[in-house]
């Protein structure tokens, strides 16, 4: 059986929209929560039974690199799934939505649990952003690791062994910044300038793509 939340989302008598409510005192039911709850907006306090969305076991394909391996996550009934999304797994692990299919058999890009047949995923704690080090003549690759919700701003400095990288352009997903903030599950590539350079850079290779980019600060 669940346990009584801490707190729920319900609509309130007082405020007339759905607020969040603090669980003072709950009795859960098979499909229903019998308690007593207290609006976080206006303190209004009362005691009411709600029901409460079915638990719905869901198939999970997580990739990680080169392997896979199926799992399973509880979804309630009333969750919409959609692509890029991100959730959690039992064990911790954070997975961003890749694919979905749906009880037809389609593949689609959002669904509601009760249609959906299997998640498909990538492990996504851990990201690999590629930095391209322009040193006027040349432009050289590295990497560096980041938690999709580490931030990387324009005129930072990143730090490497031999080398230090100031930011000048962030490419994300839908467009190039010259100036601001992206978050590191929205990066596709940071474009930096040489700042320092300790010794002969003997470890980083040649970045062949042809970067389109204003040095100038």
């Amino acid at each position: 059986m669940r346990e009584v939340p801490d707190v729920i989302y319900l609509e309130c008598p007082d405020c007339d929209d759905i607020t969040a409510h603090d669980v003072l005192k709950g009795k859960m039911g098979k499909a229903s929560l019998e308690g007593t709850m207290r609006c976080q907006e206006c303190n209004r306090t009362f005691t009411t039974t709600i029901a409460l969305p079915k638990i719905i076991p869901t198939k999970v394909i997580v990739s990680n690199g080169r392997t896979s391996e199926a799992t399973t996550v509880d979804l309630e009934s009333d969750d919409l799934i959609v692509m890029d999304d991100e959730f959690f797994l039992d064990d911790g692990r954070r997975v961003k939505v890749t694919g979905i299919d749906v009880v037809d058999g389609r593949k689609v890009k959002k669904a509601q649990a009760t249609d959906v047949t299997t998640i498909w995923g990538v492990q996504f704690d851990v990201l690999n952003i590629k930095v391209s080090i322009n040193d006027v003549q040349k432009t050289y690759a590295k990497y560096i690791e980041a938690e999709p919700d580490d931030e990387y701003t324009i005129g930072d400095t990143l730090h490497f062994e031999n080398v230090d990288c100031l930011i000048h352009s962030i490419k994300i997903k839908e467009r190039m910044l010259r100036r601001g903030t992206a978050e590191a599950r929205d990066i596709v590539r940071i474009y930096g300038k040489l700042r320092k350079k300790t010794y002969e850079i003997l470890d980083m290779e040649e970045d062949d793509e042809e970067v389109d980019i204003n040095w100038e600060e």
